[in-house]
């Protein structure tokens, strides 16, 4: 290079090869050379902007208040790790080999024994051989996708929802209809109204989807009233419940309602997973079925991965039946409360007036309606300049809502740490006011509106 030249001069790029229809391939360029060879339910696949704010959120420097992670610390990871070593070290010939694709008869009788402390046990018809496990909750919902959606079927869902739901249902290239809630879980009235309107308009609501206990993202839970209304509704008009129940076991003020699978045995397909209970990194979740359900769900999760890895199941097998997991649930509830109540008394200490906020009962999250004007995702490049993020509510709508709201997750940070995320995000808030003052109107609800249901979905780590 020639003294005094540039040397952030970028190279040119590589020419690879000629194209035989034209043109060139070039190396590090975002041109896409298989487009016409994607399936079209893949073709509007890709990643917002949003993803690559997410990326950023993970430096240490910034305070999450995105994330979906336990607090595993919480875990007594010494005698865990004695456990995970003994399945290789003493049973690893079992444990390293292939398994079988409904999962291993000692963990399906294990999770029997967990479901029955949420009342879900043998008088509801909950039996071992209807349990299939399968790779964390997020492959639950696909088999579930797999097994009942055609294109252009109808799912109704509550609004907002799970994000990884969202993106089932757009690879099965589903039609998402949002059911409202409010601080009593979905509104059994509306739910009534989508099904009629569906059915005038001629259209097949094949499932709906539900996450009735300490909802993600929005913290409610449904009353046990409208569990049974909305059990009554469903079943008037023939219409499956897809119940996801990661964070039931998860309450802090109280027991939770029981599932809605502890009530109706027919006409529900029940979800659930050790991620958020046990391990995430495991990758063990479980459906309850119906019997005939259950054989199919085999045959495709076979066809998918052929089976469970066996080490995690032995892992969680093992879990279950060498630790004290019921005193583990307590301690989780016990960090979990208090992480709760720092996070909402951060926000009614720190925050302007005009946002709002739901108080969960349990699980992970917290949902806040911004003031009015303000627009989460616009909003969240400034958010994480302030070194705080959290997820813009678009993300957990399939027809661009949200806008107005964002998650804040509180199982993860300490709640020193909490705090400091608030204070963060409070100035943002205020600046974000101060620039509307000036320079006015607020965007209208679905501005963002995406061409496909969750591009704006958070990785897994932020489920």
């Amino acid at each position: 290079m020639a003294p005094g030249a540039d040397a952030r001069v970028r190279r040119p790029p590589r020419i690879d090869s000629v194209n035989p229809g034209g043109g060139t391939r070039v190396s590090g360029t975002t041109h896409d050379d298989y487009t016409d060879r994607y399936a079209r339910r893949v073709r509007g696949m890709t990643a917002s902007e949003i993803r690559a704010l997410f990326a950023v959120a993970s430096r240490p420097e910034v305070v999450s208040l995105a994330g979906g992670a336990p607090y595993v610390s919480a875990l007594p990871l010494d005698a865990v790790g004695e456990m995970l070593a003994g399945l290789a070290a003493q049973h690893g010939a079992t444990t390293l080999q292939y398994g079988i694709g409904q999962g291993a008869p000692a963990l399906r009788e294990g999770i029997c024994e967990v479901m029955a402390e949420s009342g879900i046990d043998v008088g509801v018809g909950a039996s071992p051989d209807d349990v299939v496990v399968t790779v964390g909750g997020q492959q639950a919902l696909d088999l579930i996708g797999r097994l009942f959606l055609d294109p252009g079927d109808i799912v109704l869902a509550e609004g907002p929802t799970y994000v990884g739901a969202l993106g089932v249902f757009q690879a099965a290239q589903a039609q998402v209809r949002h059911v409202p809630m409010d601080a009593d879980g979905v509104v059994p009235a509306a739910l009534a109204q989508a099904l009629a309107d569906a059915g005038r308009r001629g259209e097949r609501v094949k499932f709906f989807y539900t996450i009735p206990t300490y909802q993600n993202p929005a913290g409610v839970t449904l009353t046990n009233a409208r569990r049974d209304e909305v059990l009554e509704i469903c079943a008037r008009a023939g219409v499956l419940v897809v119940e996801d129940d990661p964070y039931g076991q998860l309450g802090f003020d109280g027991p939770a309602p029981l599932p809605l699978r502890a009530r109706r045995r027919d006409g529900i397909v029940y979800l659930s997973t050790f991620s958020k209970t046990f391990a995430p990194g495991l990758r063990v979740g479980w459906i309850l079925a119906p019997h005939a359900v259950r054989e199919k769900l085999v045959i495709a999760s076979e066809a998918q991965i052929l089976c469970p890895s066996a080490f995690a199941q032995a892992a969680v097998t093992g879990y279950l039946a060498t630790m004290p997991w019921r005193e583990q649930l307590k301690t989780y509830r016990e960090i979990y409360r208090e992480r709760r109540d720092a996070l909402v008394t951060a926000l009614a200490d720190l925050m302007p007036a005009g946002l709002t906020w739901t108080t969960p009962a349990g699980g992970l999250f917290v949902w806040a309606a911004l003031p009015a004007g303000l627009d989460s995702k616009a909003m969240m490049p400034r958010a994480i300049a302030a070194r705080v993020a959290y997820v813009p509510g678009t993300g957990f709508y399939a027809d661009g809502g949200g806008s107005g709201h964002l998650r804040l997750n509180f199982s993860f940070p300490p709640p020193e740490r909490i705090r400091e995320g608030v204070r963060r995000l409070a100035g943002v808030v205020e600046q974000e006011l101060a620039t509307r003052s000036v320079f006015g109107g607020p965007p209208p609800e679905g501005a963002h509106r995406r061409v496909r249901p969750g591009s704006d979905s958070p990785g897994p780590d932020l489920a």
